[in-house]
């Protein structure tokens, strides 16, 4: 009873935290930028707000069978939905932190994309797989998008640590606050998802490590909201710098083809204006070839 007790001062607590980072999101003009981090912020609040009369009226004449359905479906549609808010809020903060590189920036988001579709497809096979039930299959495709989600976000959070210097970032900058707490997530889900599989008579410590973590990240979140953040630094690169390279390739493979006219236009598509100066152009170049022409026959 204890551990529950326990347990449950977490939960509320972490509520209160993501209510208050929402606030200051709201406050400092941020609900923009990080929308979809705020969205995410949104469904836990929301499920919290749900769980916890399931439990108290569980304990005063609710029925267990019923309290217990309310609570598995409200679990796992909320499981899901921040499943599919983590992603994207990934594949956001990778688009603000790479705004000064644009091919760098396309080039990251096409294979994001490619990895969510890859993600996707797992996903749907996990659920249509062997599975006793419905509902277990379903649990199962949701676990798995999860922890596709949570090696992206890690992937993320190595690549802005080597790369927050160039993109003109400080370790103060709210990017990197929120790729990191995402990382701290991501490594209670992984480390958790394989904990449990192994110790399933463990499922109490588990939550209580999962609300510990779940707890710090708001801390994190709400803390880098709330204090000011430093302005982004200019971006200076060297001409042997490979994210300059790699974004001037980038560039080049993601840009519009030039177009020159190579014959066969009629007269009829071109203005009176532009026949004029065609036909100007095309005298004096005759007459620069006639000049051309009469000097070196003087010669």
């Amino acid at each position: 009873m204890t551990h529950l007790s326990t347990f449950w001062s977490l939960a509320h607590a972490e509520t209160l935290l993501s209510l208050v980072a929402l606030f200051f999101l709201k406050k400092n003009g941020l609900l923009k930028q990080f929308s979809y981090l705020a969205a995410l912020l949104a469904v836990k609040v929301v499920s919290q707000a749900i769980f916890a009369p399931i439990f108290y009226f569980a304990h005063h004449g609710l029925s267990h069978r019923l309290a217990y359905f309310i609570y598995f479906y409200t679990y796992w549609t909320s499981f899901a939905i921040e499943s599919v808010l983590w992603l994207v809020v990934i594949y956001s903060m990778y688009k603000l932190a790479m705004e000064p590189l644009p091919g760098l920036q396309k080039l990251g988001m096409l294979v994001f994309r490619w990895a969510a579709a890859i993600s996707a497809v797992v996903t749907i096979a996990m659920a249509f797989g062997p599975h006793a039930t419905v509902i277990l299959a379903l649990a199962a495709a949701v676990t798995q998008l999860q922890q596709t989600a949570s090696i992206l976000t890690l992937c993320l959070l190595v690549f802005l640590t080597f790369a927050i210097r160039p993109m003109g970032l400080t370790f103060r900058s709210r990017i990197f606050g929120v790729s990191l707490g995402m990382g701290i997530l991501a490594t209670n889900n992984l480390i958790g998802a394989a904990w449990f599989s192994g110790n399933a008579q463990m499922g109490m410590t588990l939550d209580m490590f999962n609300a510990v973590t779940s707890l710090v990240t708001m801390i994190l979140w709400t803390t880098y909201f709330a204090l000011p953040e430093p302005k982004r630094g200019i971006i200076m690169l060297p001409t042997t710098s490979p994210y300059l390279r790699w974004n001037q390739i980038s560039l080049a493979l993601g840009g519009s083809p030039g177009f020159v006219a190579v014959g066969g236009v009629s007269p009829d598509a071109f203005a009176g204006a532009e026949l004029e100066m065609m036909r100007r152009s095309s005298i004096k170049s005759a007459m620069k070839v006639t000049e051309i022409t009469d000097h070196a026959i003087a010669v």
